[in-house]
């Protein structure tokens, strides 16, 4: 019949009777792949997304009143409950602040302007408690009236970024606005 060749049945040195390798060199040639992308995706998770994540926040210190009354000092004012003006003569910007739909001041019906009064006092004293950041950098986006739009949010004493528009909405003076939203009817 067929004769063995000598030289394949032994065993070169370092590797099993099936021809793998022993010990740590087996082990690391089947977890290499997956351990080198765990420590690049950690790696990423702790130390590159969180500078992702505050790329484009641009941190504001402006002091602002509410327009018709008099500034004092201030650099922009409160025209309703999701629109500001910093500013005056050429160099003024109106800003609309995006995630929310505040009721209108020239709204439908004696409610809505309530409403409306109500949430543009509360973006007032939201807004002078100090300083905040709103997306845009220097070049934002801008509205078919030509207004910037700008989401703006504070960092809390814990870290956690808190947005504007989940304070309005949470306390009942915005509706949630962008796809999908429904239209507050303010008047019923």
């Amino acid at each position: 019949m067929f004769k063995r060749n000598p030289r394949k049945t032994k065993f070169r040195k370092g590797r099993s009777a099936l021809g793998r390798r022993n010990g740590i060199a087996d082990w690391w040639s089947i977890w290499r792949v997956p351990i080198l992308l765990a420590i690049v995706s950690a790696g990423w998770w702790f130390l590159y997304r969180p500078y992702i994540a505050e790329q484009g926040w641009e941190r504001v210190s402006y002091r602002f009143a509410i327009c018709g009354e008099p500034w004092s000092g201030a650099q922009g004012c409160v025209v309703d409950g999701d629109t500001v003006i910093i500013g005056n003569g050429p160099s003024r910007r109106r800003i609309r602040l995006t995630g929310f739909d505040a009721p209108e001041i020239d709204g439908d019906c004696a409610e809505e302007r309530k409403r409306a009064a109500e949430a543009k006092r509360e973006l007032h004293t939201w807004l002078a408690r100090g300083p905040f950041e709103w997306t845009g950098e220097s070049a934002p986006p801008r509205d078919q009236y030509g207004r910037e739009l700008r989401e703006i949010s504070r960092v809390s004493p814990n870290g956690k970024r808190v947005l504007l528009s989940k304070y309005m909405i949470d306390r009942q003076l915005a509706s949630e606005s962008g796809w999908g939203s429904m239209a507050t009817q303010w008047c019923q």
